[in-house]
């Protein structure tokens, strides 16, 4: 099982984001179609190749091709938003009313249940520190029936998968120092 693999691939370090791993792969607040689109839509984003690797496989066998897709765009759509919207923050208030003028049909038509669309964008965006996407997504989900519950666990999914990443990342770099 791939995020077997994962945890493997965790140091003794980073111990506690292995069982976080573990027992957020059992989650029960979520649909498995939310559950691992989270875990893909959230792999992607944290640009780590032995992240998305292994939890790419996982997902492929546990989603259908179409929310596999929807996961990856997802990622990728967020990739550029949460870094136009951050900007318009950064600019201030007489950037307000700039229209963003980015295509983002995905969005509109992602190919899979809206919700569970936005619930993934919201955990890409968590992991990209966009304040504005984060509550704009969550206003989408919670409309559209999710719970707190819910859309906490794909905030934790998305939190434990950046700091698998990084612990990951660490150790590689620490073992190609020492080698």
């Amino acid at each position: 099982m791939s995020i077997d693999n994962l945890k493997g691939a965790v140091p003794e370090f980073a111990k506690d984001l292995k069982l976080n791993l573990g027992s957020l792969a059992r989650s029960t607040e979520l649909s498995e179609q939310q559950l691992w689109g989270t875990f893909l839509a959230a792999a992607a984003a944290t640009r780590n190749a032995t992240v998305l690797r292994e939890v790419a496989e996982e997902a492929g066998d546990n989603l259908s091709a179409e929310a596999y897709q929807a996961a990856l765009a997802a990622a990728s759509i967020m990739g550029m938003n949460n870094v136009a919207y951050r900007a318009k923050g950064f600019l201030g208030t007489d950037y307000t009313q700039v229209r963003v003028g980015l295509r983002m049909n995905v969005i509109g038509n992602p190919g899979v249940d809206k919700a569970d669309f936005e619930l993934w964008s919201l955990a890409v965006s968590t992991i990209n520190g966009c304040e504005h996407c984060v509550g704009a997504h969550d206003d989408v989900v919670r409309k559209a029936g999710l719970t707190k519950e819910q859309v906490w666990e794909a905030v934790k999914v998305a939190a434990t998968l950046q700091g698998v990443a990084q612990a990951i990342t660490v150790a590689e770099t620490l073992a190609t120092a020492s080698a």
